[in-house]
């Protein structure tokens, strides 16, 4: 006899009961009715010509049939859901991108953001990795970044994002705040640098004030913890618009006097030139590339 469609709900009551050996346990796990598993069962049994369930006062226990019955739907049914799950997860990894960038540019520009992406594309998950050295884009790897600098890395496609401009912030209840009130004022304040390549003696000369004698009193390797030792009073730091731009909204920060700086390199999504995006990536591109143009 062919297995037909029709069978297969009577398969699966089947199963649960063999399984629990108990029609009223199989009717609770598969909500339906014990009257309704013991129907599906008897269809069964009619159409195979074969008892599988001895039934007695105490209930009911597999017939040497019904053993190797339940035996070959339980693997049937095991080896079913294995494929499921897997399709299940190559779906949900198909829908999950793997993000890259800094932490200073994560936590000040982008993070504040997703709540939108998240909104317009609920189906997409994001993980998003935060380092100061480059991520090898190697299989297996992220599917995009965001870096910093000249816009030209081998081996990868790169999109510019946003350009940024650079100038001085410090804490409003930073010692001697008010008593800033030109550029050479800062030459008396501890200044905080970072390791970007571009930094106080650039703006130094930008403010006119050549052959200054510039003392960085602080350094950090990260940007947001510059960012967060001048929002404490810490000293004076030459801040990213970009990603000092929470930090002044709220008042933690305050711009102080001089010049603009244009920033020497700007920011760039990047991806492998070699592996076509995935259509979830693409998306998540299509949007930062919208982001960096408010």
């Amino acid at each position: 006899m062919a297995l037909r469609a029709d069978l297969l709900p009577a398969l699966a009551a089947f199963e649960s009961a063999a399984r629990h050996q108990n029609f009223t346990h199989a009717a609770e796990e598969l909500h339906l009715t014990a009257s309704a598993v013991s129907h599906h069962v008897r269809k069964l049994e009619s159409r195979l010509g074969v008892s599988l369930f001895q039934r007695h006062a105490r209930g009911v226990s597999l017939t040497a049939e019904g053993r190797q019955l339940a035996d070959a739907a339980s693997t049937a049914l095991a080896d079913m859901d294995g494929v499921v799950h897997k399709l299940r997860t190559q779906g949900d990894e198909q829908a999950r991108i793997r993000v890259t960038t800094l932490h200073s540019l994560a936590y000040t520009w982008l993070i504040p953001r997703l709540p939108d992406f998240s909104q317009r594309h609920p189906d997409i998950r994001l993980n998003l990795d935060t380092e100061i050295a480059l991520t090898r884009f190697d299989d297996g790897g992220p599917d995009l970044g965001i870096r910093h600098g000249p816009g030209h890395w081998p081996g990868l496609s790169a999109h510019h994002l946003m350009d940024d401009e650079m100038f001085p912030v410090a804490s409003p209840g930073m010692r001697g705040f008010a008593d800033i009130a030109t550029p050479a004022d800062l030459l008396g304040q501890r200044l905080i640098a970072d390791h970007t390549r571009q930094g106080w003696l650039d703006w130094f000369r930008a403010a006119d004030l050549r052959g200054a004698r510039i003392d960085e009193y602080h350094t950090f390797s990260d940007t947001s913890d510059a960012l967060s030792a001048a929002a404490h009073g810490l000293g004076v730091f030459l801040a990213r618009q970009r990603i000092a731009a929470p930090y002044l909204a709220s008042g933690r920060l305050a711009r102080l006097p001089g010049p603009t700086l244009k920033a020497r390199w700007s920011y760039y999504v990047v991806y492998p030139a070699h592996r076509r995006l995935r259509p979830a990536a693409a998306t998540f591109v299509d949007w930062l590339l919208a982001q960096g143009q408010d």
